[in-house]
């Protein structure tokens, strides 16, 4: 067994870890944004803590009506930008804390008056310092250098800060709920994953799909491919892929969907049509039996998931599919060649 599969397998303990020894601190902070009438933000973030960015974009615009941005780093570390950040929340993510571009963009932020909060897996990072408050992940040391659990408690984190804010108890009994869907999927999901990733070894390319929420679940999902399997994983949210790059589906052309019921499914179930239209096979995620019955390997969810919770439970999936596929290829998902668990840009 990997470190990663030890670490995907940890994940409903680090969760539940995290309500448990955060969910103060998340108040506090979202009692404290709500003082300072708040009224945009900006998340930056790298690799894995960019994907949970794009999910945490969606949800506080969901949640909370507040317009959120994507931050480009380089605007900070290469142009020295000056920019009026009043009334502005800037979420900077790292899981090591080390991230000097990060860092700097929270820096930045809180000279110009922005209220600044970090989000990371070590109390006493650089990303601790730079921030005016923080959320600590607690999901224990992770070794393996493609993330797990250090990404579900990061999107966690971005969830009960988006919830408290507007005193949403219901999302927070959801999120309390949530290790135990992830539970459901080792024991109803795992080893059919483990077989259809067997059966797929000889993958070298693939498309990964998904919308809404669960865009940031198909650029995950296509990073641990990458990284991990060495696979040439493309990333598209549906709708941007119908704007060109649909053209390069034929026959044969192995495509990776997440498509839970909710805002999303329509348009999932229609470009799942086109799919297979084409040729493609489709392996597709889902709790609806219309969709998965397009799938030359359906992978079916035994639960139904709000649209906003949804991209914690599923992608276990993508983290399960990309383990046992590198361990199908021969390889060492613990150790990608290349990469280090910590990687620091400006």
């Amino acid at each position: 067994m990997s470190i990663m599969l030890d670490e995907i397998h940890e994940q409903p303990a680090a969760l539940n870890r995290f309500i448990e020894s955060q969910h103060s601190t998340a108040a506090l902070i979202a009692g404290e944004l709500r003082r300072r009438k708040c009224r945009f933000g900006m998340i930056a973030a790298r690799g894995t803590s960019d994907n949970a960015a794009t999910y945490g974009k969606y949800i506080f615009e969901i949640i909370n009506g507040m317009p959120m941005a994507l931050a480009a780093p380089s605007i900070f570390t290469l142009y020295n930008a000056d920019l009026n950040l009043s009334d502005t929340l800037a979420i900077g993510i790292s899981q090591s804390g080390q991230a000097a571009d990060v860092n700097i963009c929270l820096q930045s932020a809180r000279s110009h008056d922005a209220i600044t909060v970090g989000i990371t897996n070590e109390p006493n990072s650089n990303i601790a310092r730079a921030a005016e408050f923080t959320i600590y992940c607690s999901a224990g040391a992770e070794k393996s250098v493609a993330a797990t659990k250090t990404y579900t408690t990061s999107l966690a984190a971005l969830l009960i800060l988006a919830a408290e804010m507007t005193e949403n108890d219901r999302l927070i009994e959801q999120l309390k709920d949530v290790p135990s869907h992830i539970t459901a999927i080792f024991n109803e999901c795992e080893s059919r994953v483990k077989e259809i990733a067997y059966r797929h070894k000889d993958l070298t390319d693939c498309i990964v799909l998904a919308r809404g929420t669960n865009r940031a679940t198909a650029f995950e999902a296509a990073l641990k491919l990458a990284e991990t399997c060495y696979v040439k994983a493309e990333p598209y949210s549906s709708s941007d892929f119908l704007h060109g790059p649909i053209a390069v589906v034929d026959k044969g052309t192995r495509c990776l969907l997440f498509a839970p019921e909710g805002p999303s499914f329509n348009s999932m179930y229609e470009i799942a049509e086109k799919l297979v239209q084409r040729g493609a096979a489709l392996i597709i995620v889902s709790d609806s039996e219309k969709i998965l019955a397009l799938a030359a390997e359906p992978i079916r969810i035994p639960v139904f998931l709000d649209d906003v919770i949804s991209p914690i439970v599923y992608i276990v999936v993508g983290q399960l599919f990309a383990n046992y596929l590198a361990q199908a290829k021969g390889l060492d998902p613990d150790c990608p060649r290349g990469l280090s668990k910590i990687t620091i840009t400006r």
